[in-house]
């Protein structure tokens, strides 16, 4: 189903900060956020959904898209996660990385239905559904997010071999489920969450 652009572009005031985040569903590992403003002197319009990118190609625009934007990764811990819920770890993470831009204000264009609770009043807020694939700033956003997230989890395989975080990233995959119900969860595992709390 096509959706309906964005005009991101008309939006006052002219700091249009696109947001996303990444790991919301996933068994294990930080929830990621990333808050973006495009230089519009550097190619942005062919940024969309992190999720239609090959891997490869999501790496080669993350590194365009921290080189030539201005971007902040934020996340939030398993603990917070444990501790506040997934919802509200997340619009955590949101926070931050918004917060990390160092702005003094802006227009944010939130992914999904929801506002940024607490952030400050000098910015104004649009949810936007589908964000990543209607906005530009969003998506550029989701991409940032979602590569640095897989590295980070990616990295976990060092540690715990046995788990393959490097081909699921934490999801809730057979694999993943199957290697949990074998060996346990780790500390970086979500213990509030079905599939992990059973085994604790």
């Amino acid at each position: 189903m096509e959706v309906e652009p964005f005009d991101w572009r008309a939006l006052t005031p002219d700091s249009v900060i696109g947001v996303d985040e990444v790991g919301r569903g996933c068994l294990a590992g930080p929830v990621y956020a990333a808050a973006c403003v495009l230089n519009v002197s550097k190619p942005w319009e062919h940024y969309t959904d992190s999720k239609k990118l090959s891997p490869k190609k999501r790496k080669t625009y993350s590194e365009q898209i921290l080189r030539d934007h201005h971007v902040c990764v934020a996340w939030a811990s398993v603990e917070e996660i444990d501790d506040l819920n997934i919802l509200n770890a997340t619009f955590l993470a949101m926070k931050r990385a918004v917060e990390g831009l160092k702005l003094r204000g802006g227009h944010v264009v939130v992914d999904g239905i929801f506002k940024i609770p607490g952030l400050s009043g000098e910015y104004i807020q649009t949810p936007l559904v589908k964000g990543d694939l209607r906005a530009e700033p969003v998506a550029a956003a989701s991409i940032a997010a979602k590569v640095a997230r897989d590295e980070w989890i990616s990295s976990l395989d060092s540690e715990f071999p046995d788990f393959g975080f490097s081909r699921h990233k934490g999801y809730s995959t057979q694999v993943h489920k199957q290697a949990i119900a074998r060996m346990g969860p780790t500390e970086h595992h979500r213990k509030t969450f079905s599939g992990v709390k059973e085994y604790l």
